[in-house]
């Protein structure tokens, strides 16, 4: 199918602009042109009444048809007996007859006020009192009139083509400069590579909807920039995390082959089993990472926190020297998916054990239209320039908060707080007078 429309949006715009300025002048060209002849036409309309006002008057008052024929000044009339063919008078009304002033007397019931009839005029038609005569009145239009409505169809031709290409011409030129910073900014944009994210395209200072665009350009890049980063640094972190377990593994393997007769072979399939859990551990954190990143969709319903922590606190392991204390103050109901929050609980709980001195409390409460579920331990603590970054992922804190033997991948409170976020939610290190308190805020469903 051929295309009709120009591609270019300069030329669209200004296609469009001159049919539309085409059409709205062209009605209104035509109003102000059928008005002013409406206004001429009322005032022959007006003139005619007044003649045949007037004429009827003079005959109710018992004038003769002869007699107003010798008083009027004027022509433009007939007063006969009847109309058409009952008229009584003859059918050339030019001729003949008896002249009196501007008028004709054909017969003693016809008289004509010359000329008529007019050509082109506006006629008015009455009967006298009684029915015993019947008056007809004609007025031509205004030359003056007709002459300037002329001249305005002419005028309004010409003008209105004119004005419309102008229009549009001045649309093309409005368009052309706006979409220089469009050009700009496709520039700008076509040469950012994944390698120079940093690029921003240039704001123009005219604050309309190209400044918006290239703000929310910026912005769009900014966030492209930060996930490329936040990429890289997860996938060096995560390469450098599952290289200590296989080089673990591939140095007992090395060691079982060169040393076969020296080595407790139950022992290392031991090892290379822990080491195989905990690589197998950090794939599943990182495939849960990469969904909850992508926004991937999964199944919701009404989920009772309080019905969450008791399962899970029944269900858990006991860990030596560390009591878990639950404090359920409301029963909230949320919306999710009940897998995801319940490894919200569980990552929470696991870390506060293992930085808990002898005691983890976990306390649900509703506030502000939330359900806040608090988990506290009563151990060293964050301090206050941590809390943000122990939410980053492979983050692990000092000695005093993380411990050599148990201390973890570091991505537990990182998937604890995305699955808060794809809920909905926050999680937030809240302030607590001893160890620390992490708080979960959830929609009530």
């Amino acid at each position: 199918m051929a295309r009709i429309l120009p591609r270019s949006t300069r030329w669209r715009v200004a296609l469009f602009a001159a049919l539309a300025s085409a059409v709205v002048l062209g009605l209104g060209s035509s109003w102000f042109v059928r008005s002013l002849r409406s206004g001429l036409d009322l005032a022959a309309v007006r003139v005619a009444n007044e003649k045949v006002a007037a004429i009827a008057g003079l005959l109710e008052a018992g004038v003769s048809p002869t007699e107003v024929a010798g008083q009027l000044n004027y022509g433009g009339y007939q007063i006969s007996l009847g109309k058409g063919e009952d008229s009584g008078c003859p059918e050339r009304l030019d001729q003949g007859g008896t002249v009196v002033g501007k008028a004709r007397v054909l017969a003693p019931g016809c008289v004509v006020g010359m000329p008529f009839p007019i050509d082109g005029g506006i006629q008015s038609v009455t009967g006298t009192k009684g029915g015993k005569y019947f008056v007809q009145a004609q007025t031509a239009l205004d030359p003056v009139g007709l002459e300037t409505v002329a001249n305005a169809e002419q005028i309004l031709w010409g003008a209105v083509p004119a004005a419309s290409l102008l229009i549009g011409a001045v649309a093309w030129f409005a368009v052309r400069r706006s979409l220089r910073a469009v050009g700009a900014i496709r520039a700008e944009v076509d040469g950012v590579r994944a390698r120079d994210l940093g690029r921003r395209v240039p704001v123009p200072d005219s604050g309309d909807e190209i400044t918006e665009l290239a703000v929310t350009m910026n912005e769009m890049l900014a966030r492209l920039d930060r996930s490329v980063q936040r990429q890289s640094q997860f996938t060096a972190d995560a390469s450098h995390e599952l290289r200590t377990p296989l080089a673990s593994m591939r140095t007992q393997l090395e060691v079982q082959l060169a040393h076969p007769d020296r080595l407790d072979w139950r022992r290392s399939f031991e090892n290379a089993v822990l080491d195989v859990s905990r690589m197998e551990s950090l794939t599943g954190d990182l495939l849960l990472l990469s969904k909850l990143d992508a926004d991937q969709p999964a199944g919701t319903a009404r989920i009772a926190l309080a019905d969450l922590v008791t399962g899970h606190v029944a269900a858990r392991l006991p860990r030596d020297g560390v009591e878990v204390r639950t404090e359920l103050h409301a029963e909230p109901v949320v919306r999710g998916h009940a897998g995801r929050l319940e490894r919200v609980l569980r990552n929470l709980v696991d870390n506060a054990e293992r930085h808990a001195e002898g005691c983890v409390t976990i306390t649900l409460t509703e506030a502000g239209g939330h359900a806040v579920l608090a988990v506290r331990d009563d151990g060293p603590g964050i301090p206050d320039g941590q809390r943000e970054r122990v939410f980053d992922r492979f983050v692990r804190l000092d000695d005093d908060r993380a411990r050599e033997d148990d201390g973890g991948s570091g991505l537990g409170l990182a998937i604890a707080a995305e699955i808060a976020r794809t809920h909905g939610g926050t999680l937030r290190v809240a302030d607590s007078t001893s160890g620390a308190c992490l708080e979960l805020r959830l929609p009530l469903a």
